[in-house]
């Protein structure tokens, strides 16, 4: 008996379909999909959020001074002559950073090593390349998802049967975070 599904793929084929369905379920929610990649996709993705829960909290704050340019009221860098030469000014600022413990950090390395980027296209500004932004997944596992699990032991996905798909009767569900 096999450890997986091979779902009539080749590896590569399999692999790129499963980052791509895990990603896109830990990023909306939700996914509809077939019965049996749903089965093999709540595999991966209860794997990595109990990872994030176990993570969640392994992190100290650390206060650093970094020295960031300074921007006038236009918005624009203000420059300074040095020595002949045009230099933005800069001045330090104290920022508060996490800083992941080792088993956090490669725990977040684990996670990224299989999610794909997500970039987030607003409505309203589509086709401008300066409206996009990307979402950092990793963050959202340990920031919004790990803390509504903390007390759950597994568990975190749920299938619901919808029906069968009109084109070759295959079960379609919705696969979704609990």
């Amino acid at each position: 008996m096999a450890g997986y599904r091979k779902l009539g793929r080749t590896s590569s084929q399999r692999k790129a379909l499963l980052r791509n369905q895990v990603t896109n379920l830990l990023y909306n929610g939700k996914i509809v999909t077939t019965e049996a990649k749903a089965k093999e996709i709540r595999r991966i993705a209860e794997g990595m959020i109990a990872l994030a829960v176990k993570e969640k909290d392994n992190y100290e704050t650390v206060t650093v001074t970094a020295m960031v340019p300074v921007k006038g009221e236009d918005g624009k860098r203000v420059k300074e002559v040095i020595d002949g030469k045009k230099v933005d000014k800069k001045e330090a600022v104290q920022k508060t950073i996490k800083k992941d413990m080792p088993s956090r950090l490669h725990a977040r390395r684990k996670m990224l090593s299989y999610l794909y980027s997500v970039t987030e296209v607003p409505a309203e500004g589509k086709g401008k390349k300066k409206n996009t932004k990307s979402v950092d997944l990793t963050e959202k596992l340990f920031e919004e998802i790990a803390p509504k699990y903390v007390g759950r032991n597994g568990g975190y996905t749920r299938i619901v049967k919808i029906g069968q798909r009109k084109g070759d009767a295959a079960m379609e569900v919705l696969i979704e975070l609990v």
